[in-house]
């Protein structure tokens, strides 16, 4: 039985128990909210009549002492809760994104690497049934190395509240979702970006509803990401729709169910080159995927056998790296270095 600790009980939280009430060997002995009773009503909620209730986490995981902390506070407390986590010998997975700047990202990292603790980050796109696809046909050569990559997001929801308020609102509050899933299909290593934000007269958000970027990702492959929260009509999926163009074909996705590829054949007709259809295998058994509860799963089985989660944070800084480098470049109006060390 593997004993956590969740801090913090807002709505993002209900994800989380949602999961965790479909694995078994895993018991929340704890609830950490600032707001106490709000932590009480979730604990009613999800019958956990037996797990100790606090505002105070240092208190809850001295009473407690759990194997592992999940962490599902505002970003900007993400510090104070992995060093305290990593301080009482736990292992931790945090909602995304892994911390609010680039110097705590990497203080909590290496917290953990001194600590000997687990970290993951709950970065479920890379979850998603064709994500997983795309990542194993393109590793499989059929149409040759990647070596452009296109996303587009175009949604417009109402949100209210904070995010029509915050700054870099696409940037800091979505895009991490795309830039993980491009680095992860494509195996990329992100080396530079530039980037511009702007905001539609349209707009009913503050600042950074619209966004535009080209990264480098290392070995001759390009990402264009083209993304707004507030472009009414022929809404995307929140997945994207995607282009990625390779050395022998092509590959599109519409970020639903349509998933399809071209080929090219030896010949021209004409000017261009001949191309086919060519199958994208379906999942294979060994593609996890599940959202939260894969990746919660995951993260179990790795406090179990002592390896390293996919969504560890020591990589999942670079997905990280790609937002702050993109909003970097949107304030300072020049290319900015993804450098290893700033990972």
């Amino acid at each position: 039985m593997i004993n956590v600790v969740l801090a913090g009980c807002g709505a993002m939280s209900k994800q989380w128990l949602d999961a965790v009430r479909q694995i078994d060997g895993l018991s929340v002995v704890g609830l950490v909210d600032l707001d106490a009773d709000r932590a009480k009503a979730r604990a009613r909620e999800y019958d956990l009549t037996s797990a100790v209730i606090g505002a105070s986490l240092d208190a809850v995981l001295d009473q407690t002492r759990p194997d592992a902390v999940f962490d599902v506070v505002v970003p900007a407390a993400r510090r104070e809760v992995a060093l305290s986590a990593f301080a009482h010998h736990c292992h931790l997975l945090t909602e995304k994104p892994l911390a609010d700047s680039p110097e705590n990202a990497r203080a909590i990292v290496e917290a953990a690497r001194r600590a000997g603790r687990i970290h993951a980050v709950v970065q479920n796109r890379r979850y998603v049934a064709n994500v997983r696809r795309i990542r194993r046909f393109l590793s499989s050569g059929a149409i040759g190395a990647a070596t452009s990559i296109h996303a587009d997001f175009f949604i417009a929801p109402h949100f209210g509240g904070f995010r029509e308020e915050m700054a870099h609102v696409l940037l800091l509050d979505m895009a991490i979702h795309t830039f993980d899933a491009a680095r992860y299909m494509v195996n990329g290593e992100p080396a530079g970006v530039y980037c511009q934000e702007w905001e539609p007269t349209s707009s009913w958000y503050r600042q950074g509803s619209s966004a535009s970027a080209v990264f480098d990702l290392g070995g001759g492959k390009v990402f264009t990401y083209a993304g707004s929260w507030c472009a009414a009509g022929f809404r995307t999926s929140w997945e994207s729709t995607w282009r990625i163009v390779a050395e022998r074909g092509s590959l599109v996705w519409d970020g639903n169910d349509e998933l399809k590829a071209e080929v090219v054949l030896p010949g021209r007709e004409g000017m261009f080159d001949r191309t086919e259809p060519i199958a994208v295998p379906p999942l294979d058994p060994a593609d996890r995927v599940g959202g939260h509860l894969g990746i919660i799963q995951d993260f179990m089985r790795a406090i179990e056998t002592g390896t390293e989660p996919e969504t560890r944070g020591a990589d999942n800084i670079k997905s990280l790296a790609m937002v702050f480098g993109a909003i970097e470049s949107a304030e300072t109006g020049r290319r900015v270095t993804i450098s290893r060390e700033g990972q």
